[in-house]
């Protein structure tokens, strides 16, 4: 018999938003933000949880695979090359370890994250 159990994800809004975009790297508002961890493997490098953002833009730079499906709200992805990708609840996407631009919250996004470093 197996120790190994599959784990339910909690899709509902994360509790507390505690977690303010570090100033340096911040381009527009003051957006705070929070996470809910479902699973953590430091040995496997893998983590997936709930996340969510309060509207505002900042900088970002990938050293890891993230896999995003949004459940509420409305973001935007533009790349440091301008390339421009908006989501909202529903849509599903990836960033690829290396990418680099501006993360844009639109409106409150709650998002399903999966992280592979």
């Amino acid at each position: 018999m197996s120790d190994v159990k599959v784990l339910s994800v909690d899709l509902g809004p994360v509790a507390v938003l505690d977690d303010p975009v570090p100033e340096e790297r911040r381009i527009a508002g003051v957006p705070m933000r929070g996470a809910r961890s479902t699973y953590d493997s430091d040995k496997d490098g893998f983590y997936a949880g709930v996340w969510e953002s309060e509207p505002g833009a900042w900088r970002v730079s990938y050293d890891e695979d993230e896999l995003c499906v949004i459940l509420a709200g409305r973001m935007r992805l533009i790349a440091d090359d301008g390339t421009v990708a908006e989501y909202r609840a529903g849509e599903a996407f990836v960033v690829p370890r290396g990418f680099r631009g501006t993360w844009e919250t639109i409106e409150h996004v709650r998002k399903i994250y999966a992280i592979s470093v």
